[in-house]
């Protein structure tokens, strides 16, 4: 139950709670965490957004106090003198914490839950002090300059961000037309590009999304809310936290339903630009194996591995195409395996940083061949958009500078200049609409009156009529709305007559390792990642494919923390904690990269009625899990990451990401509704129409007959100029 303010009110004035944060982000040379602020932050987070924390919070300092008094009656004796945990002096708060964590407790905890108060405790006293000062903690930035984190160059000309939000028209919900020659659902890296093309063809284009346009301050610098990581809060680029649950249900495990501050739920980013507002903007092109994984290694057992329908040579004129409209900086030269290219990228590499340098050296000593890290971000100003300013809050995060290049500030803006485009967001579509026979017609839409929270106002309905129809929501939203369109003709779904739809779901399972030097490696200068190596994509012993890797983008302090504390180099809280960030924050690197995943049938969506949406729509329920045959691909990569930052001169390396439970998803998700020559074992045609519709079309990552080992989102572009193109070309 939510706390009422008189409740909160006194538990944040009781003497216990000062007590315990100041012990687990202790005064040293820095100030305590409750001289730095948590205790504001305390009461801004639990009075939003944590409210049902108080009654545990509130309970468990009881038992803490209690706790105190009973240890000191003990050693005493008589009883007296125990006035609890905040009247011991700071050994005595440490004994008691200890004891807790080791679950050696005097007083009776059986009615509180001991390991989870004490991880919230010391969760809250973290995210206080190491988040963005926004937050009410980290006070003047005190923990940032103690870990020597910059979210901002010192010399950085900052717009303002009312010169730099694009700002694009829209089409309000009662002021769409009935009839448009496309419907294009989804406004992210496919969308975005299909609506382009096709309004520049002469389409009269009606591009649907059903998260908000956010401006460019709507993204920055929150974070405990970006889209790097998951901290329990609803993330800053939607889908709002409440009304739109999944059901998880990985195999062998009982399922259960999570919202979107779970990452089981899968997210990607949910607003006009999709996952390209605050992508990492890695601008990678598969090579030519990813095109033909079945012949380069055969279909392992229990796998659906497949050859992809095209190659690499008819997907390479859209690549171009993508990487010159869209802007990408980098040079393709150095990677062992890319394939043949009509020309370079449109700007030269963004500049090199100390980890790069270090790792540079390292490869030229084990004799790996590397190159730069190709990026959909202005490494001079391109496209009326000025240059990257190399800030140290980028992937996760909207760009301060519109330096990164989206669907929103791209191919977006070019279809509504035709004005041929109309845009609507906080739109959902519900179905696709079929008639009698079968044949695609058009969309049925929903929005809430007022808002895009279950509360806020009543569903309004429209349903348009279209000559073409193109879903381009994303792989999980994709395959949820096509089977949620079944109809007289198609009783499991629409394009689903043979149990496809939804099945090979893959996202992109991370391996690396986390290096420690002796001297500093990190300078907060952004993006972050500079080389890379491409040695080990393809054609590792007894494995099928493998992955790129490379070094990390600027980390958070508190992505930090949760990666020094979950290697065990570090304690969760107290004194050593907070020397380990102020040491060793600096002096930390990450290399990583993601696996080609083994598609596979049982990984899949299928949306679940009993489970329901805002709009009273089932919903998407993701089963299945990565194949075991992955587990020694992710091995292997996470050997080889720790081999290159020790040859680039770490003194510890420590293993990180690799196969969890469940079904992967994300940002990176792919592959539900694959393309290929037979309708038995796909869902689309080579040209990303869905069997059986020849005016329905995909122009997503839900295509993705395998996901390549690198960031999809170029591939994702590529094969939507192709499938746009060849639409308006009558193709």
């Amino acid at each position: 139950m939510p706390a009422d303010d008189a409740t909160l009110t006194g538990l944040l004035a009781r003497p216990a709670l000062r007590a315990a944060v100041d012990r687990m982000v202790p005064a040293d040379d820095f100030p305590s965490g409750w001289d730095a602020g948590v205790g504001d932050f305390l009461a801004r987070i639990l009075r939003t957004e944590l409210p049902h924390a108080v009654e545990l919070l509130t309970a468990g300092l009881d038992l803490l106090d209690a706790e105190a008094d009973a240890r000191a009656e003990s050693r005493s004796g008589d009883g007296g003198g125990t006035t609890g945990f905040a009247a011991l002096a700071d050994t005595g708060r440490d004994e008691v914490l200890d004891a807790l964590r080791a679950g050696q407790t005097t007083a009776d905890w059986s009615g509180v839950d001991r390991s989870e108060f004490l991880r919230l405790m010391e969760s809250l006293a973290v995210q206080g002090f190491y988040a963005d000062p926004d937050n009410g903690g980290n006070r003047d930035g005190v923990s940032w300059r103690m870990v020597g984190y910059r979210a901002a160059p010192q010399d950085a000309e900052w717009p303002a961000p009312e010169a730099l939000t694009v700002k694009l028209p829209l089409t309000p919900f009662g002021d769409l037309e009935p009839h448009y020659d496309a419907i294009v659902v989804g406004a992210g890296a496919g969308g975005g590009t299909a609506a382009c093309v096709l309004a520049e063809a002469g389409y009269r284009v009606l591009a649907v999304e059903r998260g908000d346009f956010l401006r460019t301050e709507d993204l920055r610098g929150d974070h405990l809310r970006s889209h790097r990581a998951l901290f329990g809060y609803a993330q800053s680029a939607g889908p709002v936290a409440s009304g739109h649950p999944r059901v998880w249900a990985p195999d062998g495990d009982e399922e259960v339903v999570v919202g979107p501050t779970d990452g089981r739920w899968s997210n990607n980013a949910m607003t006009v630009g999709g996952g390209t507002r605050v992508f990492g903007a890695q601008a990678w092109r598969f090579v030519p194996e990813d095109f033909r994984m079945a012949s380069v290694y055969g279909v392992p057992d229990g796998s659906s591995l497949a050859d992809w329908p095209l190659s690499y040579d008819d997907l390479e004129p859209y690549y171009d195409r993508a990487e010159w409209e869209l802007g990408v900086a980098g040079d393709p030269a150095g990677f062992t395996g890319a394939g043949p290219r009509r020309r370079g990228l449109p700007m030269p590499p963004l500049p090199g940083n100390l980890s790069g340098a270090r790792l540079a050296a390292g490869a030229r000593d084990l004799g790996w061949s590397t190159g730069h890290v190709p990026l959909l971000i202005n490494s001079t100003p391109y496209g009326g958009r000025p240059a990257c300013v190399r800030c140290g809050q980028c992937v996760g995060f909207g760009c301060p500078a519109e330096a990164k290049n989206g669907s929103h500030n791209t191919v977006l803006p070019r279809a509504l200049a035709t004005g041929r485009c109309d845009l609507v967001t906080g739109t959902f579509a519900e179905r696709v609409v079929t008639d009698d026979s079968g044949r695609v017609t058009g969309v049925a839409l929903a929005t809430l009156a007022g808002g895009s929270g279950p509360a806020d106002g009543e569903v309004r309905r429209r349903t348009l009529t279209a000559d073409q129809v193109i879903l381009a929501a994303g792989a999980i939203e994709t395959a949820r709305l096509l089977l949620n369109s079944a109809s007289a003709t198609e009783p499991t779904g629409l394009g689903n007559r043979h149990d496809q739809v939804g099945r090979n779901l893959q996202g992109h399972v991370y391996a690396g390792a986390l290096g420690i030097f002796d001297d500093v490696v990190q300078n907060s200068a952004g993006p972050g990642p500079t080389i890379a190596t491409h040695d080990f994509r393809h054609h590792n012993d007894g494995l099928v494919g493998g992955g790129m890797l490379a070094n990390d983008f600027v980390p958070m302090p508190l992505a930090t923390y949760n990666l020094l504390t979950g290697a065990g180099v570090i304690p969760r809280s107290g004194a050593a904690s907070k020397r380990g960030m102020r040491e060793l924050y600096q002096r930390t690197t990450m290399v990583m990269g993601p696996l080609q995943e083994t598609p596979n049938p049982r990984s899949r969506v299928t949306v679940d009625p009993r489970v329901r949406d805002v709009f009273g729509m089932p919903v998407a329920r993701l089963s299945g899990g990565v194949l075991d045959l992955d587990r020694p691909t992710a091995a292997m990569l996470q050997r080889r990451a720790a081999e290159w930052l020790a040859a680039s001169g770490a003194t510890r390396t420590v293993p990180s990401g690799g196969v969890g439970r469940g079904p992967s998803g994300g940002q990176h998700q792919a592959g539900t509704c694959r393309m290929g020559t037979d309708p038995a074992t796909s869902v689309t045609d080579p040209k990303g129409r869905v069997w059986g519709h020849d005016n329905l079309r995909l122009a997503d990552g839900s295509l993705h007959v395998t996901n390549g080992g690198v960031n999809p989102v170029l591939t994702i572009f590529a094969m939507a100029f192709r499938v746009a193109d060849l639409l308006a070309k009558k193709g």
